[in-house]
């Protein structure tokens, strides 16, 4: 019999949970819940579930925003050709669309079973897949959206989150309603574009239009481009939050920083989570340049012990 890399995979990852029942991971600082944006937040490192899973438990991180691209995967998921990440640019070629309408043929005639397993793999090593980020949903047919949403729900998410202009969101509102899963529309620093989440009123305009559309919130995106702290803004759409992004950057569209060297209001933000009892995960999205003789998951460790810190 022939053993694929991937089986060899799947077994490592059927075997974990019994290996390490005396090592679960814990990320439940003072209350509050810290979690990490995987795979991207592992850029430069293999992302397969499987690794995502080894890197969460050695970084003692027990909660996730778990992109998709890792869920299908593991699941054997056709693959698209030459894409990045499961992405491609624009329409892509023609064989890429005909890879993606057998790839949505896949997705429609996916057993919700095996979704099953694979949050009890996750669970089983004692990480919760709170999250669920989908990437391109806006240029999705409908059937395909209402299969992502059923993903987010079989893999134990509170939310579904994604990045896709403000005037698709009163249509994907509509069907977050119909599922009763909360969107996470994330924020970046680009103020000049009427389509993008940056401005607190775009997220209050599309909250206008579904109590199911919702923030998720990133703390160094925020203050980069709008300038002010997001503490206001937190407490008062606090409601409305499925997750805020931990990243420390500077005013005026500034870079990334190493945590604590920027002017973002990380640790006051956790405190306050802490002493309001926000139930949201505080989710990790590691950003900046790793230091000359460190490693991703070094500095990763550093905001790890931030979090616990300002928690303590």
């Amino acid at each position: 019999m022939n053993i694929t890399r991937r089986d060899i995979g799947k077994l490592a990852l059927a075997a974990f949970p019994a290996a390490n029942l005396l090592a679960k991971p814990n990320s439940m600082f003072g209350g509050i819940q810290i979690g990490i944006n995987a795979p991207y937040s592992f850029r430069g490192l293999p992302g397969t579930a499987d690794d995502v899973l080894k890197y969460m438990t050695d970084l003692n991180l027990s909660a996730v925003e778990l992109r998709t691209q890792p869920v299908e995967a593991f699941l054997d998921a056709p693959a698209i050709p030459g894409a990045a990440n499961g992405r491609i640019q624009g329409k892509g070629t023609p064989e890429q669309q005909a890879a993606i309408v057998e790839l949505n043929k896949w997705r429609l005639g996916l057993s919700m079973d095996k979704v099953k397993g694979f949050r009890k793999k996750y669970e089983d090593a004692g990480v919760l897949i709170q999250v669920v980020k989908v990437d391109g949903i806006d240029t999705m047919p409908e059937d395909v959206v209402d299969y992502f949403f059923t993903v987010v729900k079989t893999l134990g998410g509170k939310a579904l989150s994604c990045e896709i202009p403000l005037s698709r969101t009163k249509w994907l509102g509509e069907i977050a309603a119909k599922h009763k899963v909360m969107v996470g529309y994330h924020g970046h620093a680009n103020m000049h574009n009427p389509e993008a989440f940056a401005k607190p009123e775009s997220w209050e305009t599309a909250m206008a239009f579904s109590k199911y559309n919702g923030i998720n919130l990133d703390l160094g995106h925020f203050i980069a481009g709008n300038n002010v702290s997001p503490v206001e803004f937190l407490k008062k759409h606090h409601s409305r939050i499925t997750h805020i992004h931990l990243k420390d950057r500077k005013l005026n569209d500034g870079a990334n920083f190493s945590w604590g060297q920027g002017e973002t209001p990380i640790a006051e933000v956790l405190q306050l989570m802490r002493k309001e009892k926000y139930p949201f995960q505080a989710t990790i999205e590691f950003e900046y340049k790793t230091p000359e003789g460190s490693s991703v998951l070094a500095e990763i460790g550093k905001c790890v012990d931030f979090c616990k810190s300002a928690l303590a």
